[in-house]
């Protein structure tokens, strides 16, 4: 067989992947492949748009929906294995948006750290469109991160990121504007 037949024998293996793993959600576009194994729970919403490609290897993409919370993901969205998508709230990735490996993006914070009890309240996480999340970033709860934006590797996002610009560090600040 030639390299372009077995290229797209495994990414039709992908494709059928993508559709089996992904049979709870509640929308799926059309061409989400996901290669490897996922660990998905599935309480709430799911909602993914088309073209969606999901890697899950070496290490597991990890994605959960608690009981009402809901994640809704545009079109032509690539995330990138290790990264985790937590919502008991809302989270709503926008369109052509790169997410990279071990990335973390949370809408609550789990428990309180005074009593460890369950608190499972979230705030909505908005990442609108062309954003860029780099490699081990986390954007925690109540955040939006503005169209055409970059959040450079181990970035911790604890506050809304303007349209256009780069931030980066702990906790992340701009350090660019287009």
């Amino acid at each position: 067989m030639s390299g372009g037949t077995v290229s797209l024998i495994y990414r039709l293996i992908a494709a059928l992947n993508g559709h089996w793993q992904l049979r709870s959600a509640a929308s799926r576009g059309r061409r989400v492949t996901l290669y490897g194994r996922l660990a998905l729970q599935n309480r709430g919403r799911l909602v993914l748009g088309d073209r969606i490609r999901l890697v899950s290897t070496p290490y597991p993409l990890e994605i959960v929906t608690m009981r009402g919370g809901c994640i809704e993901v545009g079109t032509n969205v690539f995330v990138n294995f290790g990264t985790s998508i937590v919502a008991s709230n809302r989270i709503s990735i926008g369109n052509d948006c790169l997410i990279g490996t071990h990335v973390m993006i949370m809408d609550c914070d789990f428990h309180r750290v005074e009593d460890k009890t369950w608190d499972t309240t979230g705030y909505p996480v908005v990442i609108e469109d062309r954003v860029w999340l780099a490699n081990r970033c986390i954007i925690l709860k109540g955040v939006r991160v503005g169209h055409d934006s970059v959040v450079a590797a181990g970035a911790v996002v604890t506050r809304d990121v303007p349209p256009r610009s780069v931030v980066a560090g702990n906790p992340a600040r701009v350090v660019r504007s287009f």
